[in-house]
């Protein structure tokens, strides 16, 4: 049988954390060599994008905690451990990880990504006002850019259309002006109501 068949199954069909019916696809938990049903969980978009941090923390969204953090399971116990603690602020997160007990083992799984630290080194792509950018907002450039490698110079005011956000740069966005793509700092933007 395959893992993702295997997941399923011991799923029921549903987030193995939230419990949602929505899309669902494997999650390894970090740090893995090689996938199995003991490592990787099937998880739905919404807890995959807090877990990598690409998308804020909602601490609401994570109550359920208290109930999937007594799972059987290594790989949703580690990832109970890391969430509450990227939560502790609340005192519920705190209240349940005082709980919360890990064998040495996954102690040291739960700690070995450093994932487990507070969410303030969350960094996400802000316009120049701190408003979060989104990948397909528009934006307008609030200072006349000269574009390396070119003779193209983006004047203040153009409006820059359907944004992509650099991955591992969140000063970074990519958005095509005259035809060109071209890469803008995020401080040199305003995102457009």
């Amino acid at each position: 049988m395959k893992l993702e068949e295997q997941l399923q199954q011991r799923s029921g069909n549903k987030c193995e954390l939230c419990q949602s019916e929505a899309p669902l696809k494997a999650y390894e938990v970090p740090p893995v060599d090689q996938a199995n049903a003991d490592n990787t969980i099937l998880i739905c978009d919404t807890c995959r994008a807090q877990l990598e941090r690409k998308a804020e923390l909602d601490s609401n969204h994570w109550r359920f905690l208290s109930e999937v953090m007594w799972s059987e399971l290594p790989a949703i116990q580690v990832v109970s451990w890391r969430m509450l603690n990227r939560l502790k602020q609340e005192s519920w997160a705190a209240d349940n990880l005082d709980m919360l007990y890990l064998d040495d083992e996954n102690l040291a799984w739960a700690k070995a990504t450093g994932d487990h630290e507070n969410d303030e080194a969350v960094v996400l792509h802000r316009d120049a006002n701190g408003q979060q950018l989104q990948h397909g907002d528009s934006v307008v450039l609030t200072k006349s850019l000269d574009v390396k490698g070119s003779t193209l110079n983006a004047k203040m005011g153009t409006v820059v259309r359907n944004i992509r956000l650099v991955e591992d740069n969140t000063d970074q966005i990519e958005g095509k002006i005259e035809g060109q793509t071209i890469v803008i700092l995020t401080k040199y933007v305003r995102k457009q109501g």
